[in-house]
């Protein structure tokens, strides 16, 4: 309504003005404003209001044929014009624009693939921060799908670099994973698949022509079986997972840790061993990316997850997630300048006696008990 409001506000002024007072230009600001609030329609219908009001204004001051309103008239048509024109270019650009956004997160979504809230006996929770604005995913990757024997197999990954020029090598190992994890029976083998699909094809989508500098991606796999305690991690150079049990958190650092994918110097896979550890009922893994220990607050602090994690309830992998989502924003006041990922699991409880429907009993396995 402002457009309108200013055309009869000025035209009301002008006309009670004096003759030597001339505010008809003026009207021009009220198809140049609707230009930018609404399309091209409304521009047109607010323009000829315009003119139809320098018109009127003319009229009154002497005639519409005199020398000065008539260059008014015309002058204030041809503007109008023009921004209907520009109004009109606005549209069909932004139309585009959404055709291609869309398109843009329609494959983001397709090669992100987020986990399932549930996989077998797991309960999963993930988040992605990217750094580029109007994306959904960059450089770093996770995944979770179901193996044979049975088991959950689950991957992190980071990509040298972020943004979407990493998206294209991040699809190598997000593609090379989901074929693979249920066709081979050993994390080892399969950490060796990885290692080759990231040898081969690393080349043909990294962006080395605006980042010349070596291309490699970071790994941490994990096998989760259904059944037992007993799990397998191999870790090819990415941030160590934590194991949220009894109410305390530990780093499971590898035993035997190995370079990043794409640098070439895996072992073969008989002396390829992965890291065993302890995943009991009730448990959590917090898998992540560099770019949340990195996370820099205001002063230069990074963010510290291990201590941040102690302190929250982790009642369920959701509940946690919005935590260090809600306390990682508050400590770099804003959005990491990295892409950052979160990636929670959970082994649930046994289902509970009275539960035929098989549904598992949540443990509340929070913050710390507090002091008596």
């Amino acid at each position: 309504m402002i457009p309108f409001v200013l055309i009869a506000t000025i035209s009301a002024v002008d006309i009670q003005a004096p003759e030597t007072v001339h505010l008809g230009p003026l009207l021009v600001i009220a198809p140049a404003l609707m230009a930018a609030l609404a399309g091209a329609r409304l521009t047109a219908l607010v323009g000829v209001l315009a003119v139809a009001a320098q018109v009127v204004i003319a009229v009154f001051h002497g005639g519409i044929s005199t020398p000065n309103h008539v260059a008014q008239i015309i002058g204030l048509a041809v503007l109008s014009a023009l921004v209907v024109v520009v109004s009109l270019a606005r549209e069909r650009r932004n139309r585009q624009l959404y055709r291609a956004r869309s398109v843009a997160e329609t494959a983001q979504r397709v090669l992100l693939r987020p986990p399932p809230p549930r996989i077998g006996p797991l309960r999963v929770a993930w988040l992605y921060l990217t750094a580029e604005d109007e994306t959904e995913i960059g450089g770093d990757l996770f995944a979770t799908t179901r193996a044979a024997h049975p088991s959950t197999r689950a991957i992190i990954g980071d990509v040298r670099g972020s943004g979407l020029s990493s998206v294209g090598e991040a699809s190598i190992v997000l593609g090379a994973f989901r074929e693979g994890a249920h066709r081979h029976a050993s994390l080892s083998s399969l950490v060796t698949v990885l290692e080759e699909s990231v040898h081969r094809d690393l080349e043909e989508v990294a962006d080395t022509a605006s980042d010349p500098g070596e291309h490699f991606i970071t790994a941490l796999v994990m096998d989760l079986p259904d059944h037992g305690t007993r799990a397998e991690m191999i870790n090819c150079g990415h941030p160590p997972p934590l194991l949220v049990h009894e109410h305390e958190v530990s780093v499971l650092h590898a035993r035997r840790p190995l370079p990043p994918l794409g640098v070439g110097t895996l072992p073969a896979p008989p002396h390829l061993h992965p890291d065993p550890f302890d995943f009991a009922p009730g448990d959590l893994l917090v898998l992540y990316t560099d770019g949340v220990v990195e996370a820099r607050s205001p002063d230069g602090t990074f963010y510290p997850l291990p201590e941040r994690v102690a302190s929250f309830p982790t009642t369920s992998p959701d509940i946690l997630l919005r935590h260090i989502h809600d306390d990682l924003l508050a400590h770099t006041g804003g959005q990491p300048g990295d892409d950052a990922a979160l990636l929670i699991i959970e082994r649930a409880r046994a289902p509970r006696s009275g539960h035929p429907n098989g549904q598992y009993g949540a443990r509340s396995v929070g913050s710390r008990p507090p002091a008596a």
